[in-house]
């Protein structure tokens, strides 16, 4: 293991990845910093870079050593690491994704009913046990907070399209549910679930183990490019990635249903540029100020 200029370890998986682990403990600053030294890596363009994939508070390169010889990538890393830890406002690039989320629809409640004997509170629903483990009176209460307030994708993995995202809120405003007690057989594809602090829109349908939220009329995944925002790609999160929950009701879920089937559907996408240090001064000024690019319309 090698500890690099920042206090980063360093270790090696194999012939072929490099694994770079920043703190013990997840937070907002680790999970930024994480992705702002990846898309630094990314602009080096390197010879014999397969993928580049950060998590919550680390990052694993995969590379080919017949062509990026192992000594050179680590040398590039620590160059990294030591410009970061020169000091500076941690930004990084993303894109603020809109998602338009059905709460409480008929869909994940018919499951969720299915799976009491796996949840700390069977004689209660999801959104029910949300909020009442996180101090709110009413489910309308946990809603209004859960989609008031951006998220920030900081893992994509375990499935193709499934993000990890963290609410842009100061600590003491996180909210938090713990994962059922021992994952269901069944999840609808595009369900959202919160699982400890952490939403995420389930890419398809599978098992799984967060509170059942609601549900998006549009994919994550999109294996056949059906839709223009995917062309390129087959899944929509990128790490980095603003998420803005938008409530809507069922008529408005069946016309964006019908707009995907048709091949029609645009997410409402802008890119943006976020900026840690501004964000710190005063959260949701920071975050009104953000939003405003989706009121361009």
């Amino acid at each position: 293991m090698l500890v690099l200029e920042d206090g980063a370890r360093l270790s090696h998986g194999a012939d072929e990845f490099v694994f770079v682990e920043l703190s013990e403990e997840m937070s907002l600053e680790g999970t930024v910093k994480v992705l702002a030294l990846t898309d630094a890596l990314r602009d080096r363009h390197l010879p014999g870079i397969v993928d580049i994939c950060p998590a919550h508070v680390s990052y694993m390169l995969r590379f080919l050593p017949e062509e990026l010889d192992v000594d050179e990538l680590v040398a590039t890393i620590r160059e990294v690491h030591a410009a970061s830890a020169g000091g500076g406002s941690p930004r990084i690039r993303g894109r603020l994704i809109e998602m338009p989320i059905l709460y409480n629809d008929p869909w994940t409640r018919e499951t969720l009913m299915r799976f009491r004997d796996r949840h700390h509170a069977p004689e209660l629903d999801d959104l029910t046990y949300c909020a009442r483990v996180n101090g709110f009176d009413d489910v309308q209460g946990f809603v209004d907070a859960h989609s008031s307030s951006p998220f920030i994708a900081t893992f994509i993995g375990f499935m193709a399209g499934n993000a990890e995202c963290y609410q842009l809120v100061p600590r003491e405003r996180q909210l938090e549910a713990p994962k059922y007690l021992r994952p269901r057989t069944d999840t609808p594809e595009r369900a959202i679930g919160h699982g400890g602090a952490f939403s995420t829109i389930y890419p398809v349908r599978g098992a799984g183990g967060f509170q059942l939220l609601g549900r998006c009329p549009a994919p994550v995944f999109d294996l056949e490019h059906r839709l223009v925002d995917f062309a390129g790609q087959i899944v929509l999160p990128h790490g980095g990635d603003i998420f803005k929950y938008r409530q809507i009701d069922m008529d408005e879920y069946e016309d964006i249903e019908r707009e995907v089937a048709a091949g029609t559907y645009r997410y409402r996408i802008r890119e943006v540029e976020f900026d840690l240090v501004e964000f710190s001064r005063d959260p949701d000024r920071y975050n009104h100020s953000l939003l405003e690019a989706l009121a361009d319309d």
